[in-house]
């Protein structure tokens, strides 16, 4: 078996095109693809499995089973379930399917579903509905779903992002023992996460395959040093506000939580969480996926519904006291997995910037031209001003992140949100925005809520941890100064 593609050019959107003049992969390979975001690694991985217009050149794939993942990929499934759901009103506590069928995807395989599931640690997910999962532990099933295939080519898209530090210690350990059986192709944004027992490596620049081969032949060539020593550097300052900083009051906490319990049925989420935030604190939440931090900071930017339900105080006021949503959201500049899966409107790079002055997805109302050329500043800070009339979908999931990240600082606002802010991001962008994030809690005041399953992700400006930690069947919740 092997995957062959000789002066190959394959047709992308914009009238681009992916150029690989050679590449080839043979069982029991392991391959690491690597490049800066936007430089093709998705649009390589969508080549390998021919689902792109092969303008020229030559392409032979004689492997049988070839099965892959991607963030691209799991947003589908997402919309697909949704979409489903959204049709079948006939019973209002039915959630489409649980996370074993979700995992079988047609298959009778239950013995080897059961075994995938104890390996990756995920067995308790199984009876769940697959909607409900955490993202995190939505991506575990997916990457269980892609196994039960017996795959003998494996391409996986940045399959450890969001998920915890245990878990991407097992899924190394599974693609370990995996090598042996088939071949694999790991898709990373940052070098660091290249696993020690890759045997070979590919970089794409400017959607060309600029170098592959053995791994110890590439990691000395210079273009491969010239990665390495971008992601070690950077220095670039913010633009100035585009109207006066909101002033959050400084004698009393900015958010409360007292005895907070959320719960689905008989599922816990959160029990008994108390959690007070005064100002000047910047906090690092960490847990295993599925522990409830998204939950908690929803609570705080004013999206659950059981917030009403409990003791829970934003900037002073109880929530159900009369203030809106739009209060707490214009004082918020926020990211998440979930906002990035839910910006599905059709508009423009410049227009997602434009968008974080007003706290929309999308733009509903003109735009005043001083506020259209301080988003063209913020894109000049990416390098991105060449892609401001592209459309928002069509970049790369890395891509759309940075921007949605940018689309939360345009305001310099009192309070930045980040959940899991780093998915997708190349080693040199997550530095740009951890520079990004101390400019603005250094000089704009602002106060800082993050949530990482990476240490090496975790701002200079954190002054305090909250901890989720898994005890028996319950999570515990510990708070410290840092």
């Amino acid at each position: 078996m092997t995957l062959l593609i000789q002066q190959a050019k394959f047709e992308l959107h914009q009238k681009q095109t992916l150029n690989l003049p050679h590449f080839a992969i043979e069982p029991r390979q392991y391959w690491v693809v690597v490049g800066s975001n936007g430089s093709g690694k998705s649009a390589f991985a969508l080549a390998l499995q021919n689902e792109l217009p092969l303008q020229e050149g030559e392409y032979h794939n004689t492997f049988k089973r070839v099965h892959s993942f991607s963030f691209e990929k799991q947003r589908e499934i997402l919309e697909a379930t949704l979409k489903n759901l959204n049709n079948d009103d006939t019973d209002p506590d039915f959630f489409g399917k649980t996370a074993r069928e979700t995992i079988l995807n047609g298959s009778t395989e239950l013995a080897f579903c059961e075994q995938i599931a104890e390996k990756l640690g995920i067995t308790y997910l199984l009876e769940r509905f697959f909607i409900k999962l955490s993202t995190g532990e939505t991506r575990k099933v997916l990457l269980a779903q892609a196994l039960l295939q017996k795959p003998d080519l494996l391409i996986l898209d940045e399959p450890f992002e969001g998920l915890d530090q245990q878990s991407v210690q097992d899924w190394m350990e599974m693609l370990n023992e995996l090598k042996k059986e088939c071949a694999i192709v790991l898709i990373v944004n940052r070098l660091a996460d290249i696993p020690a027992e890759a045997t070979h490596l590919a970089m794409l620049e400017n959607l060309e395959l600029v170098l592959e081969g053995e791994r110890q032949f590439i990691e000395q060539q210079s273009i491969y040093q010239q990665l390495v020593y971008a992601e070690q550097s950077v220095d670039v300052a913010l633009p100035e506000p585009a109207s006066a900083l909101l002033k959050l009051p400084e004698n009393q906490p900015h958010f409360e939580l007292k005895n907070v319990t959320v719960q689905y049925g008989d599922k816990v989420i959160l029990d008994h969480l108390n959690w007070v935030v005064k100002p000047r604190e910047n906090w690092w939440i960490k847990g295993p996926n599925g522990a409830g931090k998204s939950t908690l900071l929803s609570l705080i930017t004013g999206d659950h519904p059981q917030a009403f339900a409990n003791h829970v105080v934003i900037f002073g006021k109880q929530r159900g006291s009369g203030e809106t949503i739009w209060d707490i959201k214009q004082k918020i500049g926020y990211v998440s997995s979930q906002l990035h899966l839910d910006y599905r409107v059709n508009c423009s790079v410049l227009e997602v910037i434009i968008s974080g002055f007003f706290d929309s997805i999308g733009i509903y109302q003109q735009i005043p031209e001083a506020i259209r050329l301080k988003a063209m500043q913020w894109l000049a800070r990416l390098n991105l001003t060449h892609l401001a009339k592209t459309p928002f979908r069509s970049l790369s999931w890395g891509q759309q992140r940075l921007l949605l990240i940018t689309r939360a600082m345009v305001k310099h606002p009192p309070v930045l949100i980040l959940d899991e802010p780093f998915q997708g991001l190349d080693g040199l962008n997550r530095k740009l925005v951890k520079h990004f994030i101390e400019q603005l809690v250094n000089n704009s005041k602002t106060q800082l809520l993050f949530v990482s399953h990476q240490d090496s992700d975790a701002p200079n400006c954190i002054t305090h941890l909250f901890e989720f930690i898994r005890e028996n069947d319950k999570y515990i919740y510990v708070q410290s100064a840092v």
